[in-house]
């Protein structure tokens, strides 16, 4: 769901690029320094998780697991998920230098919001558990593509047919994403429970 250079209006690319910058700096100062091996494993999880790719019009439909990484690091979602882009950007020219700063706030915004949104589900019984965090990798791809579609059409109103694309190829991944978001939370439960917010023992 990169959005490429090119594309956006310069303004669309300025406000991007400052609200990535505030959304950056609050992560930074939020980040708990002691989980810096968490914020690295989950930053590159999503860099790989990019790699694999479909070109849809100006973007290209591919796993995110942006929900993943907001559930587990909350604000630091937005300086993990911005080191991935730019190496994305840099290494393989997904998305681009001049667009990182929207693609950051269509990533990694969702992520924050679902971490509010969700994280208490997540310690509770098995069913509402597997519910809620099924919810957060689901509603975290809609958000993005959401957010995707007010960028396009911010610039120009003419993409609103091209938004509309990429929200129904996105459906599909935004399913897997909440089965594989479920998946995660139930290994991770069983297996390191202290990465999860709110987990005290």
């Amino acid at each position: 769901m990169h959005i490429s250079e090119g594309v956006l209006s310069g303004s669309v690319l300025i406000s991007g690029g400052m609200l990535a910058a505030a959304g950056t700096a609050v992560g930074l100062k939020k980040l708990d320094y002691d989980r810096i091996a968490h914020v690295s494993m989950l930053s590159a999880s999503f860099f790989i998780a990019s790699l694999i790719h479909v070109p849809v019009g100006p973007s290209n439909v591919h796993l995110i697991l942006n929900g993943i990484v907001g559930l587990i690091l909350g604000w630091a979602a937005f300086p993990a998920i911005l080191v991935a882009l730019l190496l994305q950007a840099v290494l393989f020219q997904f998305g681009g230098i001049t667009s990182l700063g929207v693609n950051t706030i269509i990533m990694a915004m969702p992520s924050v919001l679902c971490y509010y949104f969700f994280k208490s589900l997540i310690l509770k019984k098995p069913a509402i558990s597997i519910t809620g965090a099924f919810a957060c990798g689901f509603f975290s791809v809609f958000f993005s593509a959401v957010l995707f579609g007010l960028s396009l059409m911010t610039t120009d109103e003419n993409f609103l047919k091209i938004s509309g694309i990429v929200m129904v190829a996105h459906f599909p991944v935004m399913i897997i994403e909440g089965i594989i978001t479920a998946f995660f939370i139930i290994f991770i439960k069983k297996v390191q429970p202290s990465m999860l917010p709110g987990f005290s023992p």
